[in-house]
């Protein structure tokens, strides 16, 4: 009888055009809850020189944990790029000791042992020019990344400031074609 009455009470509803939420389990439907890595660390993070490639792209990405900065070097081989990677007080461009201002909580340094010229016709392989924001990089929407200038590239490093929210964990991988800089959203 209470299923009758319910029934005719969903039916009235629908007629008079008043919607019905209907209610389903937590467990159903409930999406899992992200867990991010922790463990990174803010120190310096560095790697040897052993590349030979040139940079051609820097690029970004936001994933759930942590924003990403990628430097494409396609020719640097199986070796790895070396870097060195550091929190800094201010971005100082390499040779000239022109301060470089980047907006957000704190400043990481990037260098990134790769020109972006062909080392032998000294032909541009990247267009970034000093003191100017990363071309084609737009950090719009960003949870921990604030700002990116680009320094140098001087004597086959290539040096970029990232302004991020604050001082917050981050790692680097070293593949073959690529540098990969992940700064955590939080600790």
């Amino acid at each position: 009888m209470r299923a009758r009455r319910a029934m005719a009470v969903l039916a009235a509803l629908t007629t008079v055009g008043v919607g019905v939420v209907v209610a389903t389990p937590a467990s159903a439907g409930a999406a899992t809850a992200v867990v991010c890595p922790t463990g990174w660390g803010s120190l310096p993070k560095t790697a040897a020189d052993t590349a030979n490639g040139s940079l051609t792209d820097i690029r970004t990405g936001r994933h759930d944990c942590y924003d990403r900065m990628v430097f494409d070097v396609p020719t640097a081989g199986t070796t790895g790029i070396g870097y060195t990677v550091h929190y800094v007080d201010a971005f100082i461009q390499d040779p000239s000791g022109i301060r470089i201002p980047v907006s957000g909580g704190a400043i990481l340094e990037i260098l990134v042992s790769s020109p972006a010229y062909d080392p032998e016709t000294y032909t541009e392989t990247y267009p970034g020019r000093g003191g100017q924001p990363l071309p084609g990089v737009d950090l719009t929407g960003y949870r921990t990344f604030r700002d990116a200038k680009y320094g140098a590239s001087f004597e086959g490093v290539t040096q970029v400031g990232l302004g991020v929210r604050a001082r917050l964990p981050f790692r680097v991988t070293q593949l073959s074609d690529r540098l990969v800089v992940d700064v955590a959203h939080t600790w």
